[in-house]
């Protein structure tokens, strides 16, 4: 089945328990793109993408990915159309990086790796700038380097659409700016990805388009965030926009942040 767009919600709601976090959620989104998911804490956002992936145990609605239905996806299916990064993965073990990132395969191979396997490692290792550290244990690593090595894994399972949850927490913004553009590179390729990051500046600077979730419902969905005001709608904090070409960065208001010399130790 084909399709132009690669997800598509249509009246999403979501619980825990008895609580409704997500209220009739519509949305889609164009094969080939890269989406920024935006809001304040407690949102809806986590939950969003868990509901995409198939993972969140209470909602309702339709979620179709690439035409097929989440809801009725196996474990294996979801697998093959879906890679999905949760904010918080642990390997207790001690697998080296290599191994861990051809987890990231299981999918694809009934009983052992092929050849071919091992080479797609290879190569998601040399382009997430790992293969320095292909044989060393992954619980050995910083944090930032295990999130590297979990964003590795989830590029080698080769799915259409990767969903991720605040992948950059615990990146330095070289290793930022590296991983956004390897996502637009990515969607390039023809991959669709859908991302929940924080900073405003990271979507609005490498995102082709933007959802934000206010109290579980779309905001503003669909235009530059940064215009008519909107943030100020969003979040709760006075902020101002610089224009940046077509796109825009957006700091602290002069209440928030006053732009003089800045105070530090030794300074008068």
């Amino acid at each position: 089945m084909v399709t132009e767009l690669a997800i598509e919600c249509h009246d999403v709601c979501a619980w825990y328990g008895t609580r409704e976090v997500l209220h009739g959620v519509n949305w889609t989104v164009p094969r080939g793109s890269l989406v920024a998911v935006l809001g304040p804490n407690g949102s809806g956002k986590s939950t969003f993408l868990r509901v995409l992936a198939g993972m969140h145990p209470k909602w309702s609605g339709q979620v179709r990915v690439e035409g097929r239905e989440v809801g009725r996806m196996s474990v294996r299916e979801r697998a093959r159309w879906l890679a999905y990064l949760p904010q918080t993965h642990r390997v207790r073990f001690p697998f080296t990086v290599r191994e861990v990132v051809l987890s990231g395969r299981t999918g694809r191979f009934r009983w052992r790796p092929s050849s071919r396997d091992w080479e797609l490692v290879d190569q998601v290792l040399s382009q997430t700038g790992l293969h320095e550290l292909a044989d060393r244990s992954y619980t050995d690593l910083s944090g930032g380097e295990q999130q590297r090595v979990l964003i590795a894994r989830l590029l080698a399972q080769q799915a259409p659409v990767l969903l991720l949850d605040e992948p950059t927490a615990h990146l330095d913004l070289h290793r930022q700016c590296q991983f956004m553009a390897m996502l637009q590179d990515w969607c390039r390729r023809g991959h669709t990805v859908v991302v929940v990051v924080h900073d405003p500046n990271l979507a609005f600077a490498w995102a082709d388009d933007w959802l934000a979730l206010r109290d579980g419902v779309p905001y503003c969905s669909g235009e530059p965030l940064w215009a008519h005001n909107a943030l100020r709608g969003l979040y709760p904090a006075e902020l101002r926009h610089l224009p940046m070409g077509e796109r825009a960065a957006v700091v602290p208001s002069d209440s928030l942040a006053p732009w003089g010399r800045p105070k530090c130790l030794g300074n008068p």
